[in-house]
């Protein structure tokens, strides 16, 4: 499914001075029809009550659903930018590590949709997301 061959060094070195870097952001797995990542738990991403923030989770589940997304176009002719991200939020988080797994529902010539679930460092299901990314060629 996935046409490029980009490690995940070359993976997590896109995500310096980005907000990926900045919410500790790493991927952590490329496999046939997934892409996995991790993110830490702490200060940058909680809100006033000392839980992961629902936007925080959005932005891992966007990021390891858009890099995907990246990963399925030539992307010397091809981008990707989102078109619209769902989210149901079913489990509190206030520390650790959360992990998401971005896996494809369709792969069309100019549009995709991604599925990414998000769970705790027990398994258990955190959030649940669906993205939608618009594929542009470049100009």
């Amino acid at each position: 499914m996935f046409r490029n061959n980009l490690n995940l060094e070359t993976l997590n070195q896109m995500n310096q001075g980005t907000l990926m870097e900045t919410f500790g952001i790493q991927y952590t797995e490329i496999g046939e029809d997934f892409l996995r990542g991790s993110m830490p738990v702490g200060p940058k991403v909680l809100q006033p009550m000392g839980l992961l923030h629902g936007g925080a989770a959005v932005a891992f589940a966007e990021s390891l659903g858009s890099m995907a997304a990246y990963l399925c176009v030539d992307f010397n002719k091809q981008h990707c930018v989102g078109l619209d991200i769902n989210a149901n939020h079913i489990r509190g988080v206030r520390e650790g590590m959360v992990f998401g797994t971005a896996k494809a529902i369709h792969i069309g010539r100019t549009t995709q949709v991604w599925e990414i679930k998000i769970t705790d460092e027990q398994e258990r299901l955190v959030s649940i997301h669906r993205l939608t990314v618009a594929v542009i060629d470049r100009k």
